[in-house]
């Protein structure tokens, strides 16, 4: 109880101390943009036009709606965080408990291990990145609710709404308005992404770690790094499935910020992905520095957006 009490407020901590950055992400994502670009340069010392980065959008924000309004969507998240590492804990749990049941009873196997004739090493790293998500899974699904009202009262910055002031009256509009799928929109490709990234980054760094490095303390040093390496890179190959989960989380939700002309009605996130893949924005909002004006496209200033 007490580590599980101390990983929510860790993780309560950082998701307080990252909202803003989601925040100014999450508006980026979505397309708008309420600065126009500035001539500046780039890391050659060339001259190129630049989109404002984060420091110069939360300024923006912090003009509009004071310090306080960088922190839009934070109490939905911080339910989402709580919620999430408990649910996350409570199922690897579950996993350990039934581990120890077998070994007591003299019969330890590897539940679900499709390849039984792997070395030892291979078959527990299999089983690991399986529970571990299974675990993530879960947590994302039951979530998922409190991530949909968090990016929709974030969203609502563009058209200055406020049809999701509160959490518990967010989940009324939003039942009221689009019935219980409406507390799921964008899932679908959210797990994918979590899933596609946690088998990405385990299994390179467990190949990295079992075959292009031999054993030494140098060597056993390089491998704690591994892990971080490789989640960030598995991160940003599967950058789209954020995306895309995001804009279907607030397309057509009555908001301006998902509804033309920021976003077309999708009629499914692939439609979506279709569309973003067309255009050319499947990285939009994933870097927030040295932001490159897009190609071919004009700043429209009366709409906050390029097109």
């Amino acid at each position: 109880m007490a580590d599980e009490a101390s990983q929510v407020l860790l993780g309560s901590g950082l998701t307080v101390l990252s909202q803003p950055l989601m925040y100014v992400k999450v508006l980026v994502q979505v397309g708008y943009e309420p600065l126009p670009p500035t001539l500046g340069r780039n890391i050659f010392g060339r001259q190129v036009y630049q989109l404002p980065g984060l420091f110069a959008y939360a300024k923006h924000i912090v003009k509009v709606d004071g310090r306080a309004g960088l922190f839009k969507g934070l109490a939905p998240r911080l339910c989402s965080s709580a919620i999430g590492t408990v649910v996350h804990g409570k199922v690897l749990q579950r996993y350990q408990e039934a581990e120890k049941a077998e070994v007591r009873g003299g019969r330890r196997v590897l539940q679900g291990s499709p390849l039984p004739s792997l070395p030892a090493s291979d078959s527990s790293s299999l089983l690991q990145t399986s529970r571990e998500m299974v675990a993530r899974s879960a947590a994302t699904l039951i979530t998922h609710p409190f991530h949909v009202i968090t990016l929709r009262c974030m969203v609502q910055f563009i058209g200055r709404e406020t049809k999701y002031s509160g959490t518990l009256s967010a989940f009324a509009t939003i039942y009221r308005e689009e019935g219980i799928l409406g507390f799921f929109a964008g899932l679908v490709p959210r797990l994918l992404g979590d899933i596609l990234s946690l088998w990405l980054c385990n299994m390179l760094a467990y190949l990295i770690n079992t075959y292009a490095l031999e054993n030494g303390v140098s060597v056993t040093e390089m491998k704690s790094y591994s892990q971080a390496v490789t989640g960030f890179f598995a991160s940003m190959l599967t950058y789209p499935f954020v995306l895309v989960s995001n804009l279907m989380a607030v397309n057509n939700c009555g908001l301006a910020g998902g509804l033309l002309p920021y976003a077309p009605t999708y009629s499914s996130w692939l439609d979506c992905w279709s569309q973003l893949h067309k255009e050319g924005n499947m990285s939009r909002g994933n870097s927030l520095f040295f932001r490159k004006v897009p190609a071919g496209k004009r700043y429209v200033w009366d709409e906050r957006r390029f097109r």
